[in-house]
């Protein structure tokens, strides 16, 4: 099986995929005028006067949600795994891929909030790839493959977020632990299993107070202690910018080698870990209230800087700060070493083994802990953030037969399968505690990339309606107003949402005149 699964692995991830997501961040980094850098600003005001409602979460709240998924082990143990087998030089292509994905980010996330709907069982916003794909194009001629192209995104959603991609968040949360308190990793899996029914069994409205609650804090505290790290190794930082640079383009003598192997790491990694192009960011920003779709394409942009370019790096350099890296030659630890900071033990494997050895450098008797409890914050919460999305892709697939009830069970449906959704997501999360490393980062990958490739083309194809909102963002931004979207003087078809939410808003306005 294992062979299987790298085999499959390869595949979706071959260099098409490294080079798709690099070009479609400049491309569309080049289409914005690079939005990622002229609206920082409005990224940090829409951030603090963001609304919400009854059926809607803030600004900051759909962030939370969206960076509790974006900030899990992907930015501890990914980090790591990038740096073991594409060198240092990956992390330069891992903060490459988040420049760049910030304008990928922003298009997806704001074409999820264009083609956003209620949930006919709760009457929350739900919205993502799946629901764009199929109502942009509802009227051309091309409307029944799109409707296709959404329900496959939506299937492959379900079976990434629901069973490939929760197993490599618990994997290395169970690793860290049992290395902090020698605790068996059925133990952990017992435990995740509880933590998790918990919230996931109370909706959409419980995920987001988690998350809003959970995240900043988690996030913050890992940063400042991994910079504390760094500056007590401030001597080093010089070398380190330079070895990251001279790997990232080959020019080191023992790690020019594998410049292709930097890039392949970085990209992956870091696609893995700030999401951006992956189609996951879209599905927190459709549950955001805001008046303008672009308002919080831009939040979601600006949560790609954060995990990557503040995580991330965090990460990274705590790692070679203190040296407790190596890399292996071939992309794997089967490999010869090439280079080594010399920290680590003989023993240490690739993962969050190098960021607790480099964190016990500093805090000795502390690192193992410190992170074996931060991995619980971050992989719960990806987790969490998971079965959101594997729920809003299911509702999808339902449609209006969520609501059907089913006959002698007394109950509909959407709620039959949202427990079978459930149960699923849980033994996922259970069995990577206890699956080997390899394996559950392979079943992960394959699940981010399957949705990447799908997601990417997609919204290559789809693009237009993303620009046509930044334009009457910025427009009446010029202007002095506070944008809010009608989409159609600007053509744009399929946002049956807002279409609906202007003809409420008239309707007040003639009965107030």
């Amino acid at each position: 099986m294992s062979d299987v699964l790298s085999a499959i692995n390869n595949v979706i991830w071959s260099d098409w995929l490294v080079y798709l997501c690099l070009a479609t961040g400049v491309y569309f980094s080049i289409r914005t005028r690079f939005l990622q850098v002229r609206h920082v600003k409005g990224m940090f005001q829409q951030l603090l006067h963001g609304e919400k409602s009854a059926s809607g979460v803030s600004s900051f709240q759909a962030l939370a949600m969206s960076l509790s998924g974006r900030v899990g082990t992907g930015n501890v143990a990914g980090v790591a795994t990038a740096i073991a087998f594409g060198g240092p030089g990956a992390l330069f292509w891992m903060w490459a891929v988040a420049f760049l994905g910030a304008s990928t980010s922003f298009v997806e996330s704001t074409l999820g909030q264009i083609y956003k709907t209620r949930d006919p069982l709760t009457g929350e916003y739900r919205g993502g790839p799946a629901y764009y794909f199929s109502r942009a194009f509802a009227h051309t001629k091309g409307a029944g493959f799109f409707k296709v192209y959404g329900y496959v995104f939506a299937a492959v959603t379900v079976l990434a977020c629901g069973v490939l991609m929760p197993g490599v968040q618990t994997n290395s949360m169970a690793t860290a632990i049992s290395g902090a308190w020698t605790l068996e990793p059925w133990v952990v899996a017992v435990g995740s299993v509880i933590l998790l029914a918990l919230v996931v069994m109370g909706g959409v409205k419980r995920i987001a107070s988690v998350a809003a609650f959970v995240v900043p804090f988690m996030a913050a505290g890992y940063i400042i202690l991994a910079l504390i790290v760094v500056v007590i190794n401030a001597a080093q930082l010089p070398e380190i910018l330079s070895l990251v640079f001279r790997s990232a383009f080959g020019m080191d003598s023992a790690l020019g080698a594998i410049i292709g192997l930097a890039v392949m790491w970085g990209v992956k990694r870091g696609v893995y870990s700030n999401e951006a192009g992956q189609g996951t960011g879209p599905h927190a920003a459709a549950a955001a209230e805001v008046s303008h779709p672009a308002k919080q394409g831009l939040v979601q942009a600006f949560a790609v800087y954060i995990d990557t370019l503040f995580v991330c790096s965090a990460t990274g350099f705590l790692i070679l700060s203190t040296g407790a890296y190596r890399v292996f030659s071939g992309g794997s630890e089967d490999g010869d070493i090439l280079a080594e900071g010399g920290l680590l033990s003989a023993s240490a494997v690739v993962g969050p083994q190098y960021v607790q050895a480099g964190f016990d450098s500093v805090f000795p008797g502390v690192g193992a802990a410190f992170i074996a409890v931060t991995l619980v914050f971050f992989c719960l919460t990806t987790v969490i953030a998971y079965y959101y999305m594997a729920e809003t892709n299911l509702r999808f697939l339902l449609g209006n037969s969520s609501a059907t009830m089913i006959p002698g069970l007394r109950t509909s449906l959407g709620r039959a399968t949202t427990i079978a959704l459930q149960v699923a997501i849980l033994v996922a999360a259970a069995y990577g505690c206890v699956n080997t490393a390899a394996d559950a980062w392979v079943m992960g990958d394959i699940g981010v990339g399957l949705m990447a490739w799908l997601n990417i083309v997609g919204i290559l194809v789809l693009q237009k309606p993303a620009f046509q909102a930044l334009k009457d963002f910025e427009r009446q931004q010029k202007l002095g107003l506070d944008p809010v979207f009608d989409p159609g003087p600007l053509g744009i078809t399929g946002a049956t949402f807002w279409e609906s939410y202007k003809k409420a808003d008239r309707e007040k306005e003639s009965v107030r005149i």
